[in-house]
């Protein structure tokens, strides 16, 4: 029973960073999911895949797990790779890529 703690990834569709500054505690699956015989949904029987706690930093969520005695990992966040564009860019007249429309 492994809990993780990690700082979310924005979404691919998502521009802004909200919901990407608190950090998480998820517990890892103890099985693996199985479809249900009947529906064909995939189910789990481990009712701890469903919780997930927020917590503003990972020092609160690295307490909260020692207080209540759950061995934890904590994955450090990966800084995205930005790089600088300028509208006026796609004008340019030394253009590395063609025009794609």
């Amino acid at each position: 029973m492994f809990a993780r703690i990690y700082r979310p990834a924005r979404n691919t569709m998502q521009s802004g960073q909200a919901r990407t500054r608190d950090w998480l505690l998820e517990f890892e699956p103890e099985m693996a999911k199985r479809p249900d015989p009947l529906m064909g949904w995939t189910s789990t029987r481990d009712a701890r895949a469903q919780v997930r706690l927020r917590f503003p930093t990972r020092e609160v969520a690295a307490e909260y797990a020692k207080r209540h005695g759950i061995p934890f990992r904590v994955a450090e966040p990966k800084q995205p790779r930005r790089k600088p564009k300028s509208y006026s860019d796609n004008f340019a007249h030394d253009r590395k890529e063609p025009w794609s429309h």
